[in-house]
């Protein structure tokens, strides 16, 4: 499904702002490459980081597709002599790529086959009392599928079937309490449950492939659903309190809406041989991640599902082709060579050094810092992008913090995927906006209340629950430092 989301002209001040920092970056950039190295950074350092401030700027402003920014990497690097060019382009092949391929596979044959909006339908119907268990279930269903799917996906799925629920209670566009709640409620739960698993989205595995290629480490699927899962269930509810405050639905009886999803699931009939043969798959697949990733590689086993996509012909590849995002597989490669680069020249450690200098920063101050940027940065750009740019950043103060690289992976990457203000934050809110019935003003204090209260939920299972889970789960390897103050 494509959604065409309309455009809102920009202020001719705005765009001059714009494109005076992409210049200023650009500019800057240039001149980093140029310079000759400060003391204690090589000739290929200060050039690495040139070409990371050249990236991270058209990253931002995005004057061309973040893949094109990706291949702006793969071309710097090699070219100014910084990697050599054999190990660049082998970057296409990291296991990250492959995963997400896989997934994007997998949640292909599930909306091909119906079994996605089957699930749906049927957590709907069951939350079809009233309107605040409507709102209640379309949260939990959006929150429910992202643990599965990517979150882009399921708000595509949800979208004509809220559409159909508005339309059919005849709620009216731009006044329709219940309806921007609705919209909301589906965009919400994605993006909630969307950090739960590797699977909701790029941003996770991503940040993983870079914690391997820098420093040899790994999280496994179970360590990142362990710590945060719990974490999107609670946001979860957290949502649906603000919805159920601030939006105050104008109308309380949806029989109309009730009939509708009733129909709608009579329509599709008994579940088919497809839907059972990829929900089998699914639940093995998943097992496997749980205990054979680690030995098996996860990649290993989401091309091997994908493989079997077509072995039991549940799906043919031109009925899941669309559903492969190749800009984000593109952008993957851009991003891992510029993030191994920057740790190679040792520019990373270079810059953190110099960002601390002698404070006495203890590591929560730090998370506390990435995290507020992060959630800062997913707003204004692409979770991936934020993922990009953020992760090799924070890898800089492993050294002069002695702080576990996978705390810092979990504490940039949850919080980027976490954005709920503006449309361009992530596909769920582009979605949801594409549907007229609100507008930015109408939601922006709401966003701005889920934004904080996420943020402030995230920090507080940092401090309390990842210290009880760590030592079970070899997640983060500074139990001490989280306890102290």
């Amino acid at each position: 499904m494509k959604t065409v989301i309309k455009n809102s002209p920009i202020r001719p001040s705005l765009r001059w702002i714009k494109q005076l920092f992409l210049f200023t970056g650009m500019v800057l950039g240039l001149i980093l490459i140029l310079l000759p190295p400060p003391s204690g950074l090589s000739d290929a350092g200060i050039k690495c980081l040139g070409v990371a401030t050249i990236c991270i700027t058209l990253w931002v402003f995005t004057p061309i597709p973040l893949a094109a920014t990706s291949l702006t990497a793969i071309i710097l690097l090699p070219a100014l002599e910084i990697l050599d060019k054999h190990l660049v382009f082998s970057f296409f092949g990291n296991s990250a790529v492959f995963f997400l391929l896989g997934v994007f596979i997998l949640a292909g044959a599930m909306m091909h086959t119906g079994l996605s909006k089957r699930i749906a339908l049927f957590f709907l119907t069951r939350f079809d009392k009233n309107s605040q268990s409507v709102v209640f279930g379309i949260l939990f269903t959006s929150s429910f599928l992202s643990l599965f799917m990517p979150e882009h996906a399921v708000a595509a799925m949800l979208f004509p079937v809220v559409m159909e629920i508005v339309q059919s209670l005849k709620l009216e566009q731009g006044k329709s309490r219940l309806a921007m709640a609705l919209f909301l409620a589906m965009a919400w739960g994605a993006v909630i449950g969307g950090i739960g698993t590797f699977l909701g989205g790029a941003r996770a595995p991503l940040a993983v492939e870079l914690l391997r290629k820098t420093y040899n480490r790994d999280i496994s699927f179970t360590s990142w659903a362990v710590a945060a899962v719990p974490i999107a269930l609670f946001l979860t509810f957290i949502a649906y309190l603000i919805l159920s405050w601030y939006f105050k639905p104008e109308i309380i009886d949806i029989t109309p809406a009730r009939r509708l999803l009733q129909q709608e699931l009579q329509r599709m009939g008994s579940i088919s041989r497809n839907e059972i043969k990829i929900g089998l798959l699914l639940i093995v697949t998943i097992f496997l991640w749980i205990y054979g990733g680690h030995h098996m590689g996860l990649a290993v086993i989401s091309l091997a599902a994908a493989v079997m996509v077509f072995v039991l012909n549940i799906a043919k590849w031109v009925d899941v082709i669309d559903y492969v995002n190749w800009g984000v597989i593109i952008m993957y490669g851009g991003a891992i060579a510029l993030g191994k680069a920057l740790a190679e020249t040792k520019a990373i450690d270079w810059l953190g050094e110099q960002i601390l200098g002698s404070s006495m920063i203890t590591p929560f101050l730090l998370i506390i810092a990435l995290s507020a940027v992060a959630k800062l940065i997913t707003e204004l750009v692409s979770n991936a992008a934020a993922v990009v740019i953020l992760v090799p950043f924070s890898f800089g103060f492993v050294a002069t913090l002695n702080i576990s690289p996978e705390l810092l992976v979990l504490a940039v990457t949850i919080p980027a995927g976490l954005a709920f203000c503006l449309p361009i934050g992530t596909p769920p809110n582009a979605i949801a906006y594409a549907s007229g019935y609100f507008t930015i003003r109408n939601i922006l204090k709401p966003a701005l209340l889920i934004s904080v209260a996420s943020w402030v939920v995230f920090l507080l299972f940092v401090k309390f629950y990842w210290p009880l889970i760590m030592k079970e789960q070899n997640l983060i390897i500074i139990y001490f430092h989280l306890i102290l103050p």
